[in-house]
C-alpha cells in the first residue's frame, strides 16, 4: 500500500520515455472511447463492442506469433470482427446470438494461436490486460493515425447516425442511409477497441468504451454534453490508470476499470439524489394550496 502512495518513484518513473508515450497513447484511446461511447450505449452496442476486443485480441495473438506488431494485429482482427457483427447481425432479434457466435470463435482461436506461440509469457499476458511499457514509437503513431481517421469520419456521419439512433424508421423515411451506417460504425468502434488492447488489454477495453459513457448517461440526457462528459470520464481513466499503476508496478488494466466503476457510482448516486429530490417538489408541489386549486 506504501508503494501506491510513493510520489516520489511516480514523479521519477514520468519523466521516462515508455512512460509519457503510454500516457500519450492512453489521451489519445480516451478522446476515441469518449466520442464513440455515448453512441454506443444508445444503440445498445456494449456486447457488440466486446465480441469486437475477442477478435482484436485473436488479431493480436496472430500478430504475435508472426512476429509482426500487435497493434497491427489487433486493428485488423479487430476491423473483421465489426465487419462480421454489421453484416450478420443486421437484424435486432438475432444480434445477440451472432456477438455470441463471433466472440466464442474469437477466443478460442486466439487461445489455440497463444498455444503456438513459445515466446515469453508476459506478451501473452499482456495481451489480455495489457502492457504500457510494450508501446513503442510506431505503435503510437498507428494509434494517432488511427483515430483522427475514426473522428474525422465520426464527425462527418455524426448527424445522421444519431438521428438512425434516436429514431431509426424516421431516419430511413427521410432518407437517412440506415443500412451503411451501422457496419460503417461499427468499424470505427472496432478500430477503437483494437486501439485499446495495449493499454487496457483486450479482455478490459469494455471499461473504456462502455463505461464512462453509461456514467454520462445516468446525469445528462443531452449527447453532446453526454459526450463531452464521456471523455473527461474516459480520460480520467486511462491516464490516472497509468499514473496510479506506476510506483507498486502493477497492472495498469485494474486501475483504469476501478477509475471507470467509482466515476459510474457517483454518477449513480448524482442521479438518484437529482430523482428524489424531484419527487419531492414533485409532492411539496401536489400538497400546496395553490397546486390544489384547480380551473374548471
Amino acid at each position: 500500500m506504501d508503494k501506491l502512495f510513493d510520489f516520489e518513484l511516480t514523479a521519477r518513473l514520468l519523466q521516462l520515455d515508455f512512460v509519457l508515450m503510454a500516457l500519450g497513447a492512453a489521451a489519445v484511446l480516451g478522446l476515441v472511447a469518449g466520442a464513440l461511447g455515448p453512441l454506443i450505449v444508445m444503440r445498445r452496442m456494449s456486447f457488440a463492442v466486446h465480441g469486437t476486443a475477442e477478435l482484436a485480441f485473436t488479431g493480436a495473438a496472430a500478430a504475435l506469433l508472426l512476429g509482426i506488431g500487435v497493434s497491427y494485429g489487433a486493428l485488423a482482427g479487430a476491423v473483421i470482427a465489426a465487419l462480421l457483427l454489421g453484416l450478420l447481425g443486421g437484424r435486432e432479434s438475432e444480434r445477440d446470438s451472432v456477438i455470441g457466435v463471433i466472440l466464442s470463435f474469437g477466443l478460442g482461436l486466439g487461445v489455440l494461436l497463444l498455444w503456438f506461440y513459445e515466446g515469453r509469457s508476459s506478451n501473452k499476458f499482456g495481451i489480455l490486460v495489457g502492457q504500457i511499457v510494450a508501446i513503442e514509437q510506431q505503435d503510437l503513431e498507428l494509434l494517432v493515425g488511427a483515430a483522427v481517421v475514426v473522428l474525422i469520419v465520426l464527425a462527418v456521419i455524426y448527424r445522421p447516425l444519431l438521428f438512425a439512433t434516436v429514431d431509426p424508421a424516421v431516419a430511413l423515411a427521410r432518407g437517412v442511409p440506415v443500412r451503411w451506417l451501422s457496419p460503417l460504425f461499427a468499424v470505427l468502434v472496432g478500430i477503437a477497441t483494437a486501439l485499446g488492447v495495449q493499454i487496457v488489454g483486450a479482455l478490459l477495453v469494455v471499461a473504456l468504451m462502455v463505461t464512462p459513457a453509461a456514467a454520462a448517461a445516468r446525469v445528462t440526457a443531452s449527447p453532446w454534453l453526454a459526450t463531452v462528459l464521456a471523455v473527461v470520464f474516459a480520460e480520467t481513466a486511462a491516464l490516472g490508470g497509468i499514473v496510479l499503476s506506476l510506483a507498486p508496478g502493477a497492472p495498469v488494466s485494474f486501475f483504469v476499470t476501478a477509475i471507470s466503476f467509482t466515476i459510474y457510482l457517483v454518477c449513480r448516486v448524482i442521479a438518484y439524489v437529482r430523482g428524489r429530490q424531484g419527487s419531492l417538489r414533485d409532492l411539496s408541489g401536489s400538497d400546496s394550496p395553490r397546486a390544489a386549486v384547480r380551473p374548471s
